[in-house]
């Protein structure tokens, strides 16, 4: 495995629980540390048209800033969706982790066993 982005934040368990699935894989990868580098909504885009899912999905509706947001009563139509790309944009803390970009153009939302086994 070559050219592997993982949006990381070396708080969470399950960020550094995929890290290490790439570690001992010996994977040639970089560690984006996304709360100090966000990407952008064009990224975001870029990486949930990869995943195939909408950008509630990927939603970290319990934080505080989701609910200082009011995101649990925002709409979840195509209408919507610029909407919840912008607040993860501007919020990056409420971006599900850790995301990995995979060599082969994929995107890997590695937070559950599914996800992990995907990276392997």
């Amino acid at each position: 495995m070559a050219s592997v982005e993982i949006w990381h934040n070396p708080k969470c368990s399950k960020s550094r629980a995929a890290k290490a699935v790439l570690d001992d894989g010996g994977a040639d990868y970089t560690e984006r540390r996304y709360l100090d580098n966000p990407p952008s909504a064009a990224e975001i885009r870029d990486v949930l048209g990869k995943l195939g899912l909408e950008p509630w999905d990927i939603t970290r509706t319990a934080e505080a800033e989701a609910k200082e947001l009011g995101v649990a009563a925002w709409g979840r139509t195509a209408a919507d969706r610029d909407r919840w790309i912008e607040a993860l944009a501007a919020h990056p803390r409420l971006i599900q982790r850790p995301i990995v970009l995979t060599a082969d153009g994929r995107a890997v939302l590695a937070r559950d066993a599914d996800g992990l086994d995907a990276l392997r």
